[in-house]
């Protein structure tokens, strides 16, 4: 039935019984809806991101705005998180909670690796307050990483419940989380 016809039927006329579709569960509409709202919140961070920087350019070499060092612990922390990725994936194909359980595991490391290069970077003098580009990275790394503790929360619930579909909404998630870090490690590191 096309679209046109859906707009134009009377329910209320008699007539065939409607076609009966599969739909969607809430909870896969509830998280396609969630990643549509993050998806604006991570770009409008981007474009900020980016503007500000481009002030830098544009204002010479007076500017306020130092780039941070790329420290190794980051390339271990992006690889951290896509094999968290991976496991979830497994679990979603094997539905084995096993794997779901080691793609949470993955995650905890990830955000506690997160936490040492906050830690790194403020004993190195790279504090929240000492320049824009500073700020960015905090503010784009802690986004993240209440991301991530709030997927660690969902993945405890579909574990602890041994709900399959939720755990596939899960590995769905992680794929999500993984796609925006990497997007904003390769924006933090070319910048």
């Amino acid at each position: 039935m096309t679209i046109l016809a859906r707009l134009t039927e009377k329910s209320w006329e008699p007539g065939p019984p409607p076609v009966e579709r599969e739909r969607p569960s809430a909870g896969t509409v509830g998280t396609l809806a969630y990643f549509g709202v993050a998806m604006v919140m991570f770009s409008l961070l981007v474009a900020a991101y980016l503007m500000r920087m481009g002030l830098h350019g544009a204002m010479g070499h007076g500017s306020d705005w130092k780039s941070m060092p790329d420290p190794p612990l980051l390339w271990i922390n992006t690889l951290l998180l896509a094999a968290s990725s991976v496991a979830w994936e497994m679990a979603r194909r094997e539905r084995m909670a096993r794997a779901a359980t080691a793609g949470a595991a993955l995650g905890v490391l990830f955000l506690m690796g997160q936490l040492l290069l906050w830690r790194h970077y403020q004993a190195t003098g790279y504090t929240l307050s000492a320049n824009p580009a500073n700020a960015f990275f905090y503010l784009l790394t802690a986004l993240h990483g209440l991301h991530i503790v709030g997927g660690l929360f969902a993945a405890g619930r579909a574990l602890a419940a041994a709900n399959m579909r939720n755990i596939a909404l899960c590995a769905l998630y992680w794929h999500f989380l993984l796609i925006i870090w990497l997007v904003l490690a390769a924006l933090l590191l070319s910048t």
